[in-house]
């Protein structure tokens, strides 16, 4: 039977924040009032650490910087963002690792509560073409609404998702042999209990002691 390699993506394979980042990129770039977007921005994130973040709320604010803006220079500006916040951070134990599953004939898939724009990309560095991300609605000329498309992928939704992707390609869980799940995060506890082989990459305290006291693989890619 197939087995099936998750990674949640910010601070797991890369070392930095993807979604919080952009922000500050689009800050930068005078697409956000810098006095007041990013002291919102640092908020937002402080809610996502500590397990609470209104993702609705979260990429309303983030998003309404691309509100008018075209697909095409909406990816010129992702290029840029690339080059200058992203690839200086692509850990090399996560390549390392994605490496050793594709050699092992397993499937690839990345999930993570930051929106598919921002992650599909980051993604495709590593060779992963297979995403879960946020998904976002666009109006008739490709330009984001800020709204969600369906369930967001963050805590429980990352099962949800999950169950929708497999659904999408006529599968189950019980298609694999071992579903394996890297994450950082306590955010992500439900997806780590629910797969065969959890491990914590540079976990945060609670999921630390969570892994412990599971007895869950523990590693670092810093």
């Amino acid at each position: 039977m197939t087995r099936l390699a998750i990674f949640d993506l910010d601070h797991t394979m890369i070392a930095t924040d993807s979604d919080h980042a952009f922000t500050e990129f689009l800050i930068e770039q005078g697409l956000l009032d810098a006095a007041e977007a990013a002291a919102r921005n640092q908020q937002f994130y402080q809610d996502y650490c500590n397990g609470c973040l209104n993702i609705h709320e979260y990429l309303a604010f983030q998003l309404r910087a691309l509100r008018d803006v075209l697909p095409a220079e909406r990816d010129r500006l992702h290029r840029q963002f690339m080059r200058e916040k992203i690839t200086p951070h692509l850990r090399d134990k996560a390549r390392a690792t994605v490496e050793r599953h594709r050699r092992n004939g397993d499937e690839l898939l990345v999930i993570s509560s930051t929106n598919e724009f921002i992650i599909t990309p980051i993604c495709a560095a590593f060779g992963i073409g297979e995403v879960i991300g946020t998904a976002l609605v666009c109006d008739e000329r490709g330009c984001f609404s800020g709204e969600i498309d369906g369930v967001p992928s963050l805590g429980e939704g990352k099962i949800v998702r999950l169950q929708q992707w497999l659904h999408a390609r006529g599968k189950s869980r019980a298609d694999y042999e071992t579903v394996y799940f890297y994450s950082d995060s306590k955010n992500d506890l439900p997806l780590l209990r629910h797969a065969d082989v959890a491990v914590a990459v540079n976990p945060d305290d609670t999921l630390r002691q969570t892994a412990q006291a599971e007895g869950w693989q523990i590693e670092d890619w810093r």
